[in-house]
């Protein structure tokens, strides 16, 4: 994957119909939606599309460059569960392997349900938590933001979410103490899995989460820039972040951004306690916390679309990375949601990703097979092997209301001429 711009038509992709695209996200900008935001859409392995519009911040207008260092909160996921998958193809685990084999605390949690009077109680685990229950937020844990279970108070009192003093072991040593919110495998719910998938990660290899990603993942794959850390050479590079509010700030629930959107604050958010640029060796976690840019999670994606491997790198299997990109998730806990609001219709769920499998449902141009996954603050991408297309989208904007990501993925597919 060479790092420059081919004409689209090589690859079967129209010139004037990708020009479509910078009009369409530079209104976002113009109306004062997101201060800035950067694409790329590649095919075969090569660029066809890579536009920068709007600005760094909205204080000083500094033009969004090409190299922008972004938050891209759970756009981490995919990286956490591909590195899990490595040590997976060296024998070290199997998928329904209780998790409780490599951290015995989560064989003895509670479930918080209610009784026939409407009391809650602490009830006993119908079957254990495996590692599939985890890799698809199956696994009944929930996060701080989110408000349909009581458990969620219970997070926010923990501090789960907002201490990054903590590091990610303890973390997850406060999270045995909690009750889950759901019985193992009763409903998908996004959830603190992954960063216990993180954790898991460290025990396997005996190796911090950090070095192992910049081993496994980011020296092979050549991604210089991403990382749980921000240089403080490179630190203006990285955006400033606006939005409804920080899912990571302590006693933030839902409630809070619909209060936010009502009131139109999507002011400018100091995210230096929550998401910090300069802890590394501290700040650590596999739900959220990476730093990214475009060209690096662009080779990220792209080593997927090859079926893990990308320039002479193997990172994964081939047939790993299809069982990755399988749907795991039964017809009972479909479409899965986010929170009552955000519904993933057509979608099953991977080891990691969703997962497209009705084209129709889901009312957006694609394939079969299609995945990916967002971040909270506006960051994106997906990988359509069918179309061998890899499509991202980077901004920095907490629980926008918009999708400029939607219009940028139709407007994607809408210029393939061939």
């Amino acid at each position: 994957m060479e790092r420059k711009l081919v004409m689209p038509e090589a690859v079967g992709f129209s010139t004037k119909c990708l020009e479509r695209i910078r009009p369409a996200l530079q209104g976002y900008v113009d109306r004062k939606e997101i201060a800035g935001l950067s694409t790329m859409v590649a095919r075969q392995g090569k660029i066809v599309h890579c536009e920068q519009v709007g600005y760094m911040d909205w204080e000083t207008k500094r033009p969004m460059p090409g190299d922008a260092i972004f938050r891209i909160y759970s756009m981490t996921k995919p990286v956490i569960c591909v590195a899990l998958m490595t040590l997976y193809e060296e024998g070290r685990f199997q998928l329904f392997d209780p998790i409780s084999n490599f951290i015995p605390a989560f064989g003895t949690v509670k479930v918080l349900e209610k009784d026939i009077a409407g009391n809650a109680v602490e009830a006993k685990l119908a079957r254990p938590i495996t590692i599939r229950d985890l890799l698809t937020h199956t696994a009944g844990l929930t996060y701080d933001w989110l408000e349909d279970s009581p458990v969620g108070e219970l997070y926010r009192e923990a501090r789960l979410a907002n201490d990054t003093d903590r590091t990610l072991e303890e973390m997850i040593r406060e999270l045995t103490r909690l009750p889950l919110a759901y019985q193992p495998g009763a409903r998908w719910h996004y959830s603190l899995a992954i960063d216990v998938i993180a954790h898991l990660v460290e025990i396997l290899s005996d190796i911090d989460l950090g070095s192992f990603l910049f081993e496994r993942i980011f020296s092979p794959l050549g991604m210089e820039d991403t990382a749980f850390c921000v240089p403080d050479e490179k630190q203006d590079r990285c955006p400033a972040v606006y939005g409804y509010g920080d899912p990571c700030a302590r006693g933030m629930a839902f409630g809070k951004v619909l209060e936010a959107w009502a009131k139109q604050d999507n002011s400018l958010r100091d995210l230096s306690s929550t998401y910090p640029m300069s802890k590394p060796g501290v700040f650590a976690r596999g739900g959220h916390g990476l730093f990214s840019t475009l060209w690096d999670y662009a080779r990220f994606a792209q080593m997927l679309l090859n079926g893990g491997e990308l320039d002479g790198a193997r990172i994964l299997g081939r047939k790993t990375a299809e069982l990755m990109h399988m749907n795991h998730l039964p017809d009972a806990l479909r479409p899965f949601n986010i929170a009552n609001l955000v519904y993933w219709h057509g979608y099953g769920f991977g080891l990691g990703s969703r997962v497209l499998l009705n084209v129709a449902e889901s009312q957006m141009p694609g394939s079969v097979g299609e995945f990916g996954w967002p971040g909270v603050a506006k960051t994106y991408f997906w990988v359509d092997a069918k179309e061998e297309i890899i499509g991202l989208l980077m901004a920095q904007y907490l629980f926008g209301i918009d999708l400029p990501e939607k219009t940028f993925q139709v407007l994607t597919y809408q210029a393939i001429a061939d």
